[in-house]
């Protein structure tokens, strides 16, 4: 872990609550108090089903899922109408399950299938009033099916109780909070999307949960079989069982395409890593201080292990070989790894004292910060039989990405393997499906991993349609859970290492090297990969 000024805070990196981030909440704030089920418009989404079913996995196992619940709707009500009560009620069994330790495939369980529907007319007696007519409503009833991924703890499990809310759980923020939530700093600050941190295990929520229960009974024998009370068509909470099918997760060893990404992709003789890093702080007014530099400072570290990296070009263009003091003291130093060494309390030139050690990491900080920085080391490579060719080694690393697309693009588009070490942003980030298309990612075979929490649910499904020759051409790394900040940046710079160590490892092995921010990580796209190192050698050496 680097042992920079910048504090560093265990903590995961699924919001990033900073100023930049208010107009992306206020909107997500506005349509959910609309009662609209806030999901990204995805043109891929009609394709999104061809992705591979199995996935790679050292901490989860893939299964299929199912629920029931149901919904009422006003008489007459349109398909639009329903389909929205619908969403609305499946999204927030994200909070219920990613608190049981589930992830789910669909971004928000949006996709609901209609074909599952079934209405039933009902009639709404409030017991309250004498000779009550009734209200005509329309009972919802629907089946929620997707793909998931479980810890291995539940490898064996068939089902687990759970529950939903319906659509008037927004007026009940107050009640879900403190009772139905952690009615923590993070739930406290999602009181808007409380969908997200919706957990129904608690004691106190189940005690809500039968509370309603005995209420809708005791009604229901007053108003008679025939009627509906109306405590039951306003109900908050829908318990369900959630069944899990049989476990699909992949048993052998998978390779990423070990001879593409050699054979130049992006750039022809070279492979090309990229890395982008948010900041991770949440409102630090001083990035240079931000915890954030630590764990790119570790990335750096690590991945530069084994080869000859050096700096060739700076965008802007930074002096990285010397800086002058406040004092007037000239101090020169062997660029960016000096950096990361004084990133980690070591190699700083003799003779400087505490506060110059500190402003001298400050300057160069800042000359790093929001920079195109791109290293290459030079390497020859034997495919087979094939004659040994010489190709660069690149990486090309940017940090102190924001909500701004533009580095995350830049960095896809020009990386045969793309790393992002951030804020997931609940997923309307930049890296939201929305935001690209298919001419943002290169034509070539590619690898991304998507080092932000819940990326399995926010990223991975709407991923794969935008890239010509899906799964043929596109290896994704994603989290099923939250994933600590804390260790991230030395977990992807040996994840980094491994994969160009020349070793060809297994998709096992370099989930290994990243395992200390392990949850619940899984590969996709990468069962029709071809690559195997048995049978197409790679020898690589450092020229």
């Amino acid at each position: 872990m680097a042992a920079g000024t910048g504090e560093v805070i265990d903590r995961s990196r699924c919001t990033h609550h900073t100023d930049t981030m208010k107009p992306v909440m206020q909107l997500l704030r506005v349509l959910l108090v609309a009662g609209i089920a806030v999901a990204p418009a995805c043109a891929a989404d009609a394709t999104s089903d061809e992705a591979e079913d199995d996935l790679t996995s050292l901490t989860a196992r893939s299964r299929d899922l199912t629920f029931d619940a149901y919904v009422y709707v006003a008489e007459g009500a349109s398909d639009d109408v329903i389909l929205a009560a619908v969403r609305g009620s499946t999204q927030t069994a994200f909070g219920a399950l990613r608190t049981a330790q589930v992830a789910v495939n669909s971004r928000e369980l949006k996709d609901v299938n209609p074909a599952t529907f079934k209405k039933t007319p009902v009639k709404v007696v409030d017991p309250r009033v004498p000779g009550d007519p009734g209200k005509g409503m329309v009972r919802v009833a629907y089946r929620y099916t997707d793909r998931s991924v479980v810890p291995v703890s539940m490898k064996e499990r068939t089902s687990l109780p759970s529950a939903v809310m319906t659509g008037g759980y927004r007026t009940e923020q107050r009640l879900i909070l403190e009772q139905c939530s952690a009615n923590d700093a993070e739930a406290q600050s999602m009181s808007s999307m409380l969908w997200y941190v919706f957990n129904p295990s608690l004691a106190a929520c189940q005690k809500q949960i039968q509370a309603e229960r005995a209420k809708i009974d005791a009604d229901q024998a007053s108003v008679g079989p025939d009627a509906v009370p109306l405590s039951e068509a306003q109900r908050l909470f829908i318990p369900t069982t959630v069944s899990l099918g049989a476990d699909r997760t992949k048993r052998g060893e998978t390779y990423p395409e070990y001879d593409r990404l050699y054979a130049g992709g992006v750039r022809s003789d070279a492979l090309v890593v990229g890395l982008v890093y948010g900041t991770l702080d949440h409102g630090g007014a001083d990035e240079t201080q931000d915890s954030g530099f630590n764990e790119f400072a570790d990335t750096l570290r690590q991945a530069f292990k084994g080869h000859n990296f050096g700096l060739v070009k700076s965008e802007p263009s930074e002096d990285f070989g010397s800086v002058t003091l406040a004092s007037g003291k000239n101090v020169s130093f062997q660029g960016v790894p000096a950096w990361v060494d004084w990133k980690h309390g070591v190699g700083f030139p003799v003779g400087l004292s505490l506060d110059e050690k500190k402003e001298l990491l400050t300057t160069v900080s800042k000359r790093i910060l929001r920079h195109w920085l791109t290293f290459e080391a030079p390497i020859t490579v034997q495919t087979g039989t094939s004659p040994a060719r010489n190709v660069t080694l690149t990486i090309q690393a940017y940090f102190g990405a924001g909500t701004s697309a533009e580095p995350h693009k830049r960095g896809i588009k020009t990386s045969d393997v793309f790393l992002y070490n951030g804020h997931s942003y609940i997923g309307y980030g930049p890296l939201d499906p929305s935001n690209f298309t298919a001419s943002d990612f290169p034509s070539t075979y590619q690898l991304l991993f998507i080092d932000g929490c819940v990326s399995y649910n926010y990223y991975e499904k709407d991923y794969i349609p935008l890239k010509a020759g899906k799964t043929k051409a596109l290896d994704l790394i994603t989290n099923g859970m939250e994933t600590p900040q804390l260790r991230s940046g030395e977990a992807l710079g040996k994840f980094v290492a491994a994969l160009l160590d020349g070793k060809q490892e297994s998709y096992r092995a370099l989930l290994s090297a990243a395992s200390d921010t392990d949850q619940l990580r899984v590969v996709d796209g990468e069962l029709d990969n071809r690559y195997r190192p048995v049978k197409t050698p790679i020898v690589v050496t450092n020229r």
